[in-house]
């Protein structure tokens, strides 16, 4: 083409422009196989035909792939601004989005240009000679927000307060209550904060106490439960602008939107009027209580913490509340496994040449891309050298890099997470394992997921004198706490009197005299394994329920053993808590005796069968106990059923969290899918290849498949959840030393069960869907602290106080 004047060389290209249409997905503000963006040196090449992004890298590798030459460049360049500015107070509990914390963005000036490839010929835009259809094309895609965007702020709306369903029609008794504008205090202990005016009768009661003892005394909730007075508004939160008041519902267990509120508020004689701010409203108290030891302590705050710079050391930008998805990533990008697999044998060409026809939506093509971001270095560097400013090194600090396109593609298969809220970070990990298997189903030696996936072997002796085996696979070893072995029993014994000699005279204890069990891991690790009493166990052999005892141990040591702590459980009443406990983890554990010993000599397995009387259903059907307990606190029947059916009747808890995280679900109401009941349907030998290919028996992929109305996913929950079932496929009753292992256990990775403690994700907040998640990783012989976008040398790493436990098997 030499020779060729630019404009004619983009004339004779037309046909390769396209307008974009509303339906267009527009990348603009990020390459789609790498983290380079118009702020890069190189700037953003947007291509005209496909509308992705990409980099100076990797514009090429587009070009030969597709044959599309016609570019827009876009480059971005930093303003120079004051920097003596006011800093935003925060007004939400989130970090990285307008009104949370950290949003002070610099503001830049945008370049633009007509690039054709492959000789990267270059035309100024704007200009009238450029044609019309260029010019038009252009103009949409500036016009044109970004799929990133557009895609943040869908996911980043927070959930606006509902009129509620008791508001209009409120009844209110008029019992000559008069409230006055100061000096209130609860009507039944001598709380004088944290209070709450019931709108039905006057009565001015405490709020609910915290799980670490703060808070009020439960009054309020308890009227409520006695008379069913549906409202409440927090007294010190109310002003002349009453939309900003805290008003809760009870029934609707959610704050709510009074229309009514002044109407109803001048029924007790309050004028809000003359009213000034007090109180915190909830929100902004939940704030406050992030701001606490915990928060200090995890994220070691006050502390001089040296930042790191080069491979390996990159932050993710939090794109709002995605704190568990960055912690998570920064542990899993520091094993062996996951940077073998997408980092050291996969470039960012390979992974790209190997994509589909759009990138963004390919896992193996993001996560090649966050592990390069991670791992490179490239992105690695302090704000200062990339503005070509100098800043003291203490203060230096990195962007680092935003996982948008790795989340919404593993977002894809669980909505969940495509949203703005915090999320639990073991449930992430576990989808995300679960993403990268099905990824590399086929490829089981290029599976990285593998390193973590170990047998459970539970054996269940009944008073027959006969056993069973159940086996499952699992990628965590999920661990209670055990409190009664606590070692500082007595300083707790001391505390809980003071907590007492405090609660009674109305004060409050502070969160520096608060003292918490410290619990060896040994403890909880022992507990695993202790024999547990399993009430109505039906035996075959005896053909009657008894009482069998149960002891569980594993089959195989994975590369990476993983550890959850249970710290979340339920009080009396079904009421979540978070325990407020220590750890006490060492560097180094040794977990060789809870190898299982399978089939011991002498043993005889009980005899296959199900209770007389009963017909296994060809469905899973929802366990009546759970739905029974979930109705009895107030949760519709039929939603029951469903969480019971979704969590495949794990317990009350599983299904009660499901319950809470689906409540808004459009299909909510739906009916539950249970196919024909009396009719056996075909079963996909397609399906049943597939899960083959996984590694389970074709036996069990049946079953399996049958029990979850032919749904794959489903099929493989059902068989993680249902160890049971693969009882008699799982052991081979002719061994009188040891079970053989199956096929499935010769091929998870085994070895000593010697491991080395590498990386924590702690949690700060009551529950796993508020608060905050940060990573500590044992790098280069030092802890590191990955708290988002922010590396640095940790000088005093939490490792009594983690939610998530990650340990590297000692070779040799």
């Amino acid at each position: 083409m030499e020779g060729i004047e630019p404009m004619d060389l983009l004339r004779s290209n037309l046909s390769r422009v396209r307008l974009p249409e509303p339906t267009n997905r527009i990348y603009k503000h990020e390459c789609c196989v790498s983290f380079d963006t118009p702020k890069s040196e190189g700037g953003l090449f947007i291509d005209m035909n496909s509308f992705l992004a990409f980099g100076k890298d990797s514009v090429d590798w587009n070009y030969r792939k597709t044959g599309n030459p016609v570019y827009l460049h876009i480059k971005q360049t930093k303003k120079i601004v004051p920097e003596d500015g006011p800093l935003k107070k925060p007004t939400l509990l989130a970090i990285g989005v307008e009104g949370g914390f950290d949003n002070n963005e610099p503001e830049y000036d945008e370049s633009y240009g007509i690039v054709v490839l492959p000789n990267y010929v270059t035309l100024p835009f704007p200009s009238v000679e450029l044609p019309e259809k260029v010019r038009l094309a252009v103009d949409a895609i500036i016009l044109n927000e970004g799929v990133e965007k557009k895609e943040q702020l869908a996911a980043w709306m927070a959930d606006k307060k509902q009129v509620s369903a008791y508001a209009m029609n409120l009844q209110q008794i008029d019992n000559g209550v008069i409230v006055p504008p100061y000096s209130w205090k609860c009507a039944k202990c001598d709380k004088k904060d944290n209070l709450w005016l019931n709108l039905t009768d006057g009565m001015i009661l405490c709020g609910r106490r915290n799980w670490d003892g703060s808070g009020g005394n439960n009054h309020a909730i308890e009227h409520y439960k006695e008379t069913g007075y549906p409202l409440a508004i927090k007294l010190g939160t109310i002003t002349a602008d009453l939309e900003a008041a805290d008003v809760f519902s009870y029934p609707e267990d959610d704050g709510v939107e009074d229309p009514l509120l002044a109407q109803h508020l001048q029924f007790f004689g309050i004028d809000f009027t003359s009213l000034q701010k007090t109180e915190m409203t909830t929100a902004e108290r939940e704030l406050d209580q992030n701001i606490n030891f915990d928060w200090n302590r995890i994220q070691e705050s006050g502390l001089e913490v040296e930042p790191i710079f080069g491979p390996g050391y990159t932050g993710l930008v939090n794109l709002g509340n995605s704190c568990y998805l960055a912690a998570t990533m920064q542990v899993v990008f520091s094993t062996q496994s996951f940077c073998a697999r997408y980092y050291m044998n996969q470039n960012l060409k390979m992974a790209f040449d190997m994509a589909p026809a759009d990138p963004t939506v390919d896992l193996n093509m993001q996560l090649t891309k966050l592990a390069h971001g991670l791992l490179s270095g490239k992105y690695s560097v302090p704000v200062s050298e990339k503005d070509g400013s100098a800043a003291p090194k203490a203060d230096a600090k990195q962007e680092g890099i935003p996982p948008r396109m790795f989340k919404s593609v593993i977002a894809a298969s669980h909505p969940e997470f495509s949203t703005m809220r915090q999320q639990d970070a073991l449930e992430f990990f576990l989808h995300f394992l679960d993403q990268v298997e099905r990824s590399n189903s086929g490829k089981p030696e290029l599976d990285p997921s593998r390193s973590f996936k170990f047998g459970v072997e539970e054996r269940i002796l009944c008073t027959s004198g006969k056993v069973a085996y159940n086996r499952r696979l699992d990628y965590i070893l999920s661990l209670n706490i055990p409190l009664h072995e606590a070692t500082n029993k007595e300083e707790l014994e001391v505390f809980q009197r003071m907590k007492a000699e405090k609660i009674s005279e109305g004060k409050e204890v502070c969160s520096e005299e608060i003292v918490r069990p410290r619990v060896p891991l040994e403890a909880c690790l022992a507990s695993f394994s202790a024999p547990e009493q399993i009430a109505d166990f039906y035996s075959t052999a005896l053909k009657a329920k008894t009482t069998a005892i149960k002891t569980a141990g594993l089959t195989s040591f994975p590369d990476y053993l993983v550890l959850h702590m249970r710290k979340f459980v339920m009080e009396a009443g079904w009421v979540p808590k978070k325990l407020d406990v220590y750890i006490d983890v060492p560097d180094v554990i040794d977990i060789s005796h809870m190898r299982s010993k399978g089939l011991r000599p002498g043993e005889e397995l009980l005899p296959e069968g199900v209770p007389e009387g009963e017909v296994q259903p060809s469905y899973l059907v929802a366990d009546e106990t759970i739905v029974s307990q979930l109705v009895s606190m107030g949760f519709n029947h039929h939603h029951c059923q469903k969480a019971a059916v979704n969590t495949l009747n794990a317990g009350v808890e599983e299904a009660m969290n499901w319950l809470l995280s689906h409540m808004d679900d459009p299909d909510i109401d739906a009916p539950i899918s249970t196919g024909a009941r009396g009719s056996e349907a075909p079963i996909d030998q397609s399906k049943v290849d597939t899960l083959i290919a996984f590694g389970f028996h074709e036996e069990l992929a049946r079953k399996a498949l049958k029990a979850s109305g032919g749904d794959i996913e489903k099929a493989t929950d059902w068989i993680f959840n249902n160890p049971d079932a693969s009882t008699s496929l799982d052991m081979d009753t002719s061994t009188s030393d040891n079970a053989t292992p199956t096929t499935v256990d010769m091929e998870l990775p085994d070895g000593g069960g010697r491991y080395r403690l590498f990386g924590i994700v702690s949690h700060i907040g009551t529950s796993t869907q508020c608060g905050h998640y940060v990573a500590h990783i044992l790098k280069d012989g030092r802890w590191v602290i990955f708290n988002d976008n922010k590396v640095g040398a940790s000088i005093d790493p939490p490792k009594d106080m983690g939610y998530l436990y990650f340990f590297e098997r000692i070779k040799g």
